[in-house]
């Protein structure tokens, strides 16, 4: 599901993950020392404080509008994220 739409050919792409709709990780593209730039979760959503989780998507959109946010609920979201391309 596309949470917010960013800029259509430059807009940074961040991926919210998660499983039956539980434990949500938030991946961002970020450069390597290789030169690649590879998704890394950046954020985990906290089951005590929920609402941190989105209050911080809101903040990076706030600096950034060209941020697209993407939502997949699948079931091994960590394998989906790997077979993302670098």
């Amino acid at each position: 599901m596309v949470l917010a739409k960013g800029e259509r050919d430059a807009g940074t792409i961040l991926i919210v993950s998660m499983c039956r709709g539980e434990d949500a990780k938030l991946y961002e593209r970020m450069p390597q020392m290789d030169g690649t730039r590879s998704f890394v979760a950046t954020k985990c959503q906290d089951t005590e404080k929920p609402y941190e989780f989105s209050e911080y998507i809101e903040r990076r959109r706030s600096q950034d509008p060209d941020i697209w946010v993407l939502e997949v609920d699948i079931d091994n979201p960590e394998r989906f994220i790997e077979l993302l391309p670098r």
